[in-house]
């Protein structure tokens, strides 16, 4: 079974840290549901693919329903669609694809679009999750960000989602910035704590190039992150939600128990998934020759696009020595780690035995555990896991 990931361009305004593909304005919004519609009816999108036909319908209807086990809106604000864009999209999955009985469908939301009536809709029309982007609950943090809420919308939103029977939900927030004190930073976590949130997603604000916040910084309008402070907050982060109960399953997200995300685990796992829209991207590791798609991150040419029965997207055939490098870098983020008995079967022992190795010298600085011929990150080693990953990269498969 595969997930399928929706991306919806839309934003209120723009944060000053995102470098998402999105866009402020919903001028071309029906054009691009359209357009969306479209992309999941085709036949293009399968992960053999081939020419789209005119008549979409028609193919739709001659494909085997593959089925879905986890459905992901992200964007962008996909909270800022009304119930009846929502349903458009629905009718082109289901006509598409096979719901699994247990599937976990997510919508990311704003805390401003949060309502009791949307709420309600979203339920109506199958979501059973949440990601909300609320970031921080200090009010001068969230100016300083450019969000389109206030801390009070934050605090609101939360119990709106309670209220209305969501189970199963997430939060979003952010450390490292300029203007978060430590305290400020309990204050945060404490809040999720108090009101026993299930899932938590704790990012470190990170300055990514030709951003509003990058450029800000360049012209000392905004001062700089302080990688000391982020490596602060994050073992403070890590202390704080173990002793709350929490489960610390992947370097940035944080569960009780059994109510990880489906979805994201499933990237971390290697399943396969499917991704529509601009920007998005699809993954099919399948077969003699497994394979990456990533859409045109740009809406107008999207559309343009598939007005004229095209996809606009690039790919590339994943070599195995790709394979077992994006297999390292995720699976070392996790909880489970790296498992070389895994590598061995697929790739060799030699392999296994390689990397098992290269992990020496990361086990005796105490950043590495190897426990079940897993190798896993320690607390103090996740400060480092990119580095640590890329350390252990092979440059071919012996």
């Amino acid at each position: 079974m595969s997930g399928i990931y929706i991306h919806i361009p839309f934003c209120k305004q723009a944060c000053n840290y995102c470098n998402f593909h999105f866009s402020t304005s919903l001028k071309q919004k029906d054009e691009l549901l359209i357009a969306l519609v479209k992309e999941i009816k085709s036949l293009l999108s399968s992960p053999g693919g081939r020419e789209m036909e005119k008549n979409i319908e028609k193919i739709s209807a001659e494909v085997d329903k593959e089925i879905i086990n986890t459905l992901y809106f992200g964007g962008g604000t996909p909270s800022i669609l009304g119930i009846d864009d929502l349903k458009i999209i629905f009718d082109a999955l289901h006509k598409r694809f096979v719901f699994a009985t247990d599937i976990e469908i997510t919508l990311e939301a704003n805390p401003d679009d949060i309502t009791n009536l949307k709420l309600q809709e979203w339920k109506t029309i199958g979501i059973n999750r949440l990601s909300v982007g609320i970031q921080s609950f200090i009010e001068e943090e969230l100016k300083w960000m450019n969000r389109a809420h206030t801390a009070a919308d934050s605090l609101i939103c939360i119990d709106k989602i309670t209220t209305a029977g969501f189970t199963n939900f997430s939060v979003d927030l952010i450390y490292g910035s300029p203007l978060l004190s430590d305290d400020d930073w309990k204050k945060n976590v404490q809040t999720v704590i108090e009101k026993n949130i299930p899932h938590i997603s704790c990012y470190a604000l990170t300055v990514e190039p030709k951003t509003a916040l990058d450029k800000m910084i360049a012209l000392k309008k905004k001062a700089p992150v302080d990688a000391e402070k982020q490596a602060r907050q994050f073992l403070l982060l890590m202390d704080w939600m173990s002793e709350a109960g929490y489960e610390h399953y992947e370097i940035s997200n944080f569960a009780k128990p059994g109510l990880r995300s489906k979805h994201n685990s499933s990237y971390w796992s290697g399943a396969s998934y499917y991704g529509f829209g601009p920007s998005a991207h699809s993954y099919f590791p399948q077969g003699d020759s497994p394979k990456r798609r990533w859409n045109i991150a740009n809406n107008a040419l999207y559309i343009q696009s598939l007005q004229k029965n095209i996809i606009p997207f690039e790919e590339e055939i994943l070599t195995a020595t790709q394979q077992l490098n994006e297999y390292i870098m995720t699976a070392l983020r996790t909880i489970e780690g790296i498992d070389t008995k895994y590598i061995s079967t697929k790739y060799g022992k030699i392999a296994s035995c390689q990397i098992q190795d290269a992990s020496s010298k990361y086990k005796e600085t105490g950043k590495l555990k190897i426990e079940n011929e897993k190798i896993i990150l320690t607390k103090e080693g996740k400060l480092f896991a990119d580095g640590i990953a890329a350390d252990l990269f092979f440059t071919s498969i012996p």
